[in-house]
């Protein structure tokens, strides 16, 4: 039996600002983290500190005015914005006597509720154990795991040893799973490289308007609500631009300091940012934290490697600005940088299509390169787009080859090679 008190649907909520700018949360983002969980808020906690107290993370005192109001209020668990510790999760329960979560365990549990797909609760699961793995002791405090003593000294394992093989096994059998799924994305991926089809990946800051403009482009009907993460499992549609065929593809929305567990679960789901070819950074344009969640945005694309990917800027919600129509803002060389829509009311959807036309239609190049035996280990990430079109052997063991690809996947590997592909090519077009 587990030394936990059951969590309820109403909750004290617990913010604390830090001089320190990358330790700052947001209480509001808090309130909505917490409604999206489908608890109610019942009270609300606040105050100011240099650094955590290593016993309760807030002071003393205002740990008392904590357990006060949970008694008060007869709310039956806590949520902290920040990130607690095993052991002050565990104080804090012992003086509250109600269960505490920090913010990891309330986005986990959002993850749960919101995953649909055989993927997407692998992913969850997959956090979940890596989350409570660090905090197994708190599970089994009736126990007497490490006492000694006539009639308790023997072989075999302590409770807390057999729960940590039980999840290592576990996470090793998802990892599995979550291979055998990533391998079919995989193929997927190569074969609408084979087509030619470019993807346009939507990312953003969660409850930007994602899914509404995904349904709105595509004619789809994915779930959208006005809430946090209302949207886990990736969606692939096609959409019809001026010349020819796009892959969109929907994926989950991020937030501030998003838990390390859910980025690295999430890595198979991720992929679809990483393989891009086009990101549409969708934004609330009527949002007065914009700037702030844009720059959160970046740091998660720099955090999964998806920074050097081609963006365009779509500022959605417009039907919320007074005096702001529809258009597109270019860059000095003509290119499209934002474009300025409503997902809700369909507004400026054909010059987002326009946009991302001029940025991924006639993308294509086809490449001739000279590749010496030396830099063999360049045509394994060939096959892996699967982009190869004719390869032979010279008598000097150079592998002449030819391949026709996304223009944007050329530049990506020449970047990643600095600049050594490059030197490789004999010839080189573009396709219309």
């Amino acid at each position: 039996m587990f030394d936990r008190y059951e969590a309820g649907e109403s909750a004290v909520l617990v913010h604390i600002d830090f001089s320190d700018e990358d330790s700052r949360e947001d209480i509001t983002e808090l309130q909505l983290l917490v409604e999206s969980a489908g608890a109610e808020a019942v009270g609300v906690i606040t105050g100011s500190r240099r650094s955590p107290d290593r016993k309760y993370f807030v002071g003393s005192g205002k740990a008392e005015e904590l357990a006060a109001m949970v008694s008060a209020t007869e709310a039956n668990v806590v949520i902290f914005n920040h990130a607690l510790s095993p052991a002050q999760e565990r104080n804090l329960e012992q003086l509250c006597q109600c269960r505490v979560l920090d913010r990891t365990t309330l986005i986990l549990d959002i993850f749960a509720q919101r995953a649909r797909t055989y993927e997407g609760k692998l992913q969850v699961e997959l956090a979940q154990l890596r989350h409570m793995s660090t905090r197994l002791i708190r599970g089994w405090t009736h126990l007497e795991r490490q006492k000694g003593g006539i009639g308790l000294r023997g072989p075999g394992e302590t409770q807390l040893e057999t729960d940590r093989r039980l999840l290592r096994g576990r996470i090793k059998t998802i990892n599995k799973r979550l291979a055998k799924v990533d391998k079919q994305r995989e193929q997927s991926r190569r074969a609408r490289k084979r087509s030619d089809l470019a993807t346009v990946s939507l990312v953003g800051y969660t409850n930007a308007g994602k899914s509404t403009l995904f349904n709105a482009l595509t004619v789809s009907d994915v779930y959208a609500a006005d809430q946090l993460f209302a949207t886990l499992d990736p969606t692939l549609r096609k959409l019809e631009i001026q010349d020819g065929s796009v892959i969109l593809a929907d994926t989950v929305g991020f937030i501030r300091h998003l838990p390390h567990d859910l980025v690295a679960a999430f890595k198979a789901t991720l992929q679809e940012t990483r393989e891009a070819d086009l990101l549409l950074h969708i934004v609330d344009a009527a949002d007065e934290n914009m700037g702030d969640n844009f720059e959160q945005v970046q740091h998660v694309l720099k955090e999964i490697g998806a920074e050097e990917i081609p963006q365009l800027v779509v500022c959605n919600k417009i039907d919320l600005l007074e005096e702001v129509s529809p258009k597109i803002d270019f860059d000095s060389e003509g290119l499209p940088t934002r474009v300025w829509v409503s997902a809700q009311q369909s507004k400026g959807l054909e010059e987002l299509k326009t946009a991302i036309n001029q940025l991924v239609g006639q993308s294509i190049v086809e490449v001739d390169l000279q590749v010496p035996a030396t830099a063999g280990h360049y045509l394994g990430q060939f096959y892996r787009l699967d982009v190869i079109q004719q390869k032979e052997y010279d008598d000097l063991g150079n592998c002449i080859l030819s391949v026709r690809m996304i223009e944007a996947d050329w530049h990506r590997l020449v970047k990643q090679s600095q600049g050594e592909l490059e030197t490789f090519v004999v010839e080189s077009a573009a396709v219309e």
